[in-house]
C-alpha cells in the first residue's frame, strides 16, 4: 500500500518538471508524501497485529497456565 501512490506522484512530478508546471509538480509531490504516509501506516499495522497475535498466544499459555 502506498507505493502506487508514490510511483504516480513520481511520474507527476518528472512531468511536472518536463512541461514546467509548479502545480503539476506540487501534485506529484503531494502525492508521493501521501504515499510515504500510507506505506508507514500499513508497515505499522504489520507490527501492531503481529504484537496482538504475540499477546493473544501469551494469554492462551497463561490461561493453560492457570488451568493445571
Amino acid at each position: 500500500m502506498g507505493i502506487g501512490e508514490n510511483l504516480k506522484g513520481s511520474v507527476k512530478e518528472k512531468v511536472g518538471e518536463l512541461v514546467d508546471s509548479d502545480e503539476l509538480q506540487a501534485e506529484g509531490d503531494a502525492q508521493q508524501r501521501k504515499g510515504e504516509e500510507e506505506a508507514r501506516e500499513t508497515k505499522e499495522r504489520a507490527k501492531a497485529q503481529a504484537h496482538e497475535k504475540k499477546a493473544d498466544a501469551l494469554d492462551e499459555k497463561q490461561e493453560a497456565l492457570e488451568d493445571e
